[in-house]
């Protein structure tokens, strides 16, 4: 069995050897908001990463994986991170559709989807939020009726990521007539490249359109492409959101250090590092990057009780980013107010989509409430 000191090692070796040539200009692209950044290129590279036995780690070696440890996979994850290698474009299959359908799917879903995750052949999109019913899961109004062997889904998504480029998408829909809140859901997988499916970008603040609506005018998708049994998608939709909140988050700290100490330097350059109002939040933003990786190691281990763990997460990075965006403008100054003749600077776009941190992926309001009340035990808000 490879020591992990082996297996940090030969990651490390192996992103070295292999972000050169023709993925060398890749270093530092990509990611939220820039999601538009050389996107063939990258996901050349993702397939090359593929081939080369380095996606879907933690999966089970029958399954295409490598069986490793949550250890090894925190360390993949960090060094990744730190050769500042390409941001992944298939992370929505890998890891969020992939553990799902592992934990999940019947064996013949894990035959046909496993392994076009793995190798990248197939590329995913999250179908969740609709225009009344974003951090409020439950309001989904979205529908899917089974006809014969085909179910028939009609509604709208919003805010999906990605969804310009997915071959598929999972779909929460609700296929009891009559039911309301999270019962009587259901997670569907949905080919995409269909004429029932029609994508329209969503313009950001930074100008770019990572994320799209959605729309289904009787899209079909086969009947056995239920994950779990027809109204138990809420359940399988919690446990999706329990992934995407997990040992990669540790990667995105990396990333937000790198910003950080870039906004350090910034500082000394510019010459607000001197102002002691500044100073102090650029201590104060290191020490909440370490609040970040610590609560992030405790609620990985083993022994660790995660309730609430994942909305906590949630709240503590996503402030912590608002926040660094801020600061990035606060350094700069007036000049941070002033765009070049082509394109905003990469401080103006961090500080933009930033202002998003604390909405997507289950705004901070939702996530206290769900602390509050399932954690805490406090009384459930009042609800119309």
């Amino acid at each position: 069995m490879t020591s992990d000191a082996e297996f940090c090692a030969e990651i490390r070796d192996w992103l070295a050897e292999n972000l050169a040539g023709e993925f060398a200009d890749l270093r530092g692209t990509g990611g939220p908001g820039r999601e538009h950044e050389f996107f063939e290129q990258r996901l050349a590279w993702d397939r090359h990463l593929a081939a080369a036995g380095w996606t879907c780690l933690g999966w089970p070696a029958e399954c295409g994986g490598r069986g490793a440890s949550v250890r090894q996979q925190v360390i993949f994850h960090e060094e990744y991170a730190k050769a500042d290698a390409p941001a992944r474009v298939s992370h929505v299959g890998e890891e969020l559709l992939g553990p799902t359908l592992l934990a999940f799917g019947t064996e013949e879903q894990k035959r046909r989807f496993l392994p076009g995750v793995r190798s990248v052949g197939e590329l995913w999109c999250q179908g969740y939020s609709e225009p009344g019913a974003g951090s409020d899961l439950a309001a989904v109004a979205t529908t899917a009726r089974l006809d014969g062997d085909k179910w028939v889904i009609n509604g709208q998504k919003i805010w999906t990521s990605l969804a310009h480029v997915a071959d598929w998408c999972f779909v929460i829909a609700r296929t009891e007539r009559g039911s309301t809140r999270h019962h009587g859901l259901s997670y569907l997988l949905v080919p995409m490249n269909q004429p029932g499916i029609e994508v329209r970008p969503i313009e950001q603040l930074t100008g770019t359109s990572e994320f799209n609506e959605v729309f289904f005018d009787d899209a079909v998708t086969d009947a056995d492409l239920v994950v779990g049994a027809p109204g138990e998608g809420w359940r399988i939709a919690m446990g999706t959101l329990t992934f995407e909140r997990g040992i990669s988050t540790l990667g995105q700290q990396i990333r937000f250090a790198r910003e950080l100490a870039d906004i350090e330097a910034l500082a000394r350059r510019t010459g607000a590092a001197e102002d002691p109002l500044i100073a102090d939040r650029l201590d104060r933003a290191w020490v909440g990057l370490r609040v970040l990786r610590a609560h992030a190691l405790r609620t990985m281990s083993e022994d660790a009780d995660d309730a609430g763990g994942a909305s906590v997460s949630k709240l503590l990075w996503a402030n912590w980013h608002r926040g660094l965006g801020e600061l990035a403008m606060a350094v700069q100054g007036a000049a941070g107010l002033v765009t070049g003749d082509d394109d905003m600077t990469a401080w103006q776009r961090l500080y933009l989509f930033s202002r998003a941190d604390t909405i997507y992926g289950g705004s901070n309001e939702v996530q206290r409430n769900i602390i509050a009340e399932r954690v805490l035990g406090l009384p459930r808000e009042a609800r119309p």
